[in-house]
């Protein structure tokens, strides 16, 4: 069977992440999120892929080519500027085949769901959720979809739109009929609207499912993917090193004499690991990436090529590419008062609901030595920190910033 997956956004709400790497392209244990999502999409029978792609489509290209390595088929449609999910969804049309099943790029659905929403007719998949004010959901009418409600202060159910459907190509009709939507783009759920004023369409509620929405949920996700992880040592162990639980650790990697490993963890490969670090469970890191001395690394996510200096202290960040901590760097992911910590989604002040968080840091950031990160703090490309540092907040790249006490805003 045939799957479309929208791939073409950026992502904004997962900024500073995706500045330079569309949101699907994130490493989520180890994996890009949209290799996660075809790989489960394959365990349910989908052999043949379209992906629509737009922001950062060369790197989808020349990371996933034509699928053979994944022992599948796909091509690609090109969504050239992101006007809604309906719009990517039609730039596939002359690659869809008579009934497919559409994934949205930025969710992680469990294989059971999807093999039951292909065993009948047209379908839309749905999670109950506890705060459904965050999502559109479905009304529904003897059992089947009526409509879908945006994002409402008295939303008419908690079945939130889950981002998986399978369709036949009438949908492509009545999208061209639907109206542009307030934000002026063409949107996949409008279309579903009109559709069901004549179609029967199933609701198929999911028993797992997973969003990638903001940056902390790939925290969330790394949690969940790695429970099932299984332990593969491909380089160096030196004499004196410790590794208990799951531990994969990659080609080229050497792993230092006192180093203290407890997974699940994943180590990428060619990486330098220690001497005498404490690498805590569900940290996930990517290739050529730097463990000093005595560092302690808990339930993060380090990015390919990232350097974390002696003496540093890394809890419950996300700390994307090529990054540099000088000595004595501490990312502290927990406020005195033990309340839900507040970062920033599109560079609005948001509270993330985790209880624990440090920071999210954008590509090629460098800090000084001896610098204190708040927790929550969110960084942006390229900034340079100065030593004894300390930051808070939203925090900017520009030159002016850097010689502030307190770096940025919030």
């Amino acid at each position: 069977m045939q799957a479309i997956i929208l791939a073409a956004g950026e992502g904004s709400r997962m900024r500073p992440l995706t500045t330079s790497l569309p949101k699907v392209m994130l490493p989520v244990a180890g994996k890009p999120l949209l290799e996660h999502i075809i790989l489960r999409a394959r365990a349910a029978g989908m052999d043949r892929f379209v992906l629509v792609v737009g922001y950062g489509a060369g790197a989808v290209r020349s990371y996933f080519g034509d699928g053979g390595r994944l022992g599948v088929k796909i091509d690609y449609a090109h969504q050239d500027k992101q006007l809604g999910t309906g719009h990517a969804l039609m730039a596939a049309e002359s690659l869809a085949e008579e009934r497919f099943l559409v994934i949205n790029g930025d969710v992680l659905p469990d294989e059971e769901a999807l093999r039951e929403m292909t065993r009948g007719g047209a379908a839309v998949s749905a999670i109950k959720v506890d705060d459904p004010t965050r999502y559109g959901v479905f009304t529904e009418e003897n059992g089947c979809f009526k409509s879908v409600v945006e994002k409402s202060a008295h939303p008419p159910s908690n079945l939130a739109n889950a981002g998986i459907y399978l369709l036949e190509r009438s949908i492509f009709d009545a999208l061209r009929a639907a109206p542009l939507s307030v934000r002026g783009e063409y949107e996949l759920t409008d279309g579903l609207n009109l559709l069901a004023a004549r179609e029967k369409i199933r609701i198929v509620t999911l028993k797992s499912w997973l969003e990638m929405g903001r940056p902390w949920d790939i925290l969330a996700a790394n949690e969940i993917l790695l429970k099932d992880l299984e332990p593969q040592i491909l380089g160096e162990i030196e004499p004196g090193a410790i590794l208990k639980g799951s531990v994969a650790v990659g080609r080229g990697t050497i792993v230092r004499s006192g180093s203290y490993i407890v997974g699940p963890i994943i180590i990428g490969e060619d990486c330098d690991i220690g001497p005498n670090c404490y690498i805590r469970p569900t940290t996930c890191m990517g290739d050529k990436v730097r463990i000093g001395n005595a560092v302690e690394v808990k339930n993060s996510a380090i990015m390919n090529g990232s350097k974390i200096g002696h003496l540093s202290y890394v809890g419950d960040s996300v700390i994307g590419e090529n990054c540099n901590f000088g000595a004595g760097t501490v990312c502290s992911n927990l406020r005195h008062d033990k309340c839900p910590i507040k970062s920033f989604v599109k560079g609005e002040r948001v509270d993330s609901g985790r209880r624990k968080l440090g920071v999210i840091m954008g590509e090629g950031v460098m800090t000084g030595v001896n610098t204190s990160i708040y927790p929550g703090t969110v960084i942006e490309p390229g900034f340079r920190g100065l030593p004894a540092a300390v930051h808070k907040g939203l925090v900017f790249s520009n030159e002016a910033e850097n010689n502030k006490p307190f770096q940025g805003k919030g």
